[in-house]
């Protein structure tokens, strides 16, 4: 087991929402409405799972064990990720915004452009991530793996429990909206 297998999972899950979350794009700008329970869902998602949860993952128990490994917190991979993190969080407040304004004017323009932002940047995240950061946290933390494991699980389950969801509710909500969106583009 890798020390931040969990963290990839989840980055699975992430990267499934964010094709949905393209095909979606692709739909408001052939001029195919999208009801607004579809976007509650994606945004459920982006704003908790992601922003949360995953983020939460990383941020009170991966980034403090690299850092008590001797990663440096500022200047270095850490920094860029926490940095990453909340240009995100930004990013998914506006397409929130964006949204709603949708759902009541029909205008989907800003939408398109807030989605596509919010996943352009998201996929380069989870790549720096994946590619980078992970590879480093696998060395890093190799005798560790098991006891991080457990922390991640630990971490997961109260960011979740916090919001009163579950991961399955999570799997099951990207694998619907998936579904769904494939099935409006065909």
């Amino acid at each position: 087991m890798s020390s931040t297998e969990s963290l990839r999972n989840d980055h699975f899950l992430i990267e499934k929402m964010v094709r949905a979350l393209n095909v979606t794009a692709d739909l408001l700008e052939a001029g195919k409405p999208v009801p607004a329970p579809f976007l509650e869902q994606a945004l459920d998602f982006t704003k908790n799972f992601t922003n949360v949860c995953h983020h939460g993952k990383e941020e009170d128990t991966l980034f403090p064990t690299l850092e008590r490994g001797g990663m440096p917190r500022e200047g270095g991979p850490i920094a860029r990720m926490l940095f990453e993190h909340e240009v995100t969080k930004q990013l998914a407040d506006k397409m929130d915004a964006s949204a709603k304004a949708y759902v009541q004017t029909g205008n989907a323009g800003p939408l398109v452009a807030d989605i596509r932002n919010y996943t352009g940047h998201v996929s380069q995240h989870l790549t720096k991530e994946n590619f980078r950061l992970f590879a480093m946290a696998d060395m890093m933390l190799r005798a560790q793996a098991a006891q991080l494991g457990q922390e991640l699980a630990r971490t997961e389950e109260a960011k979740l429990q916090s919001l009163g969801k579950t991961r399955s509710h999570y799997e099951q909500l990207v694998n619907s909206y998936d579904a769904e969106m494939r099935k409006k583009q065909a």
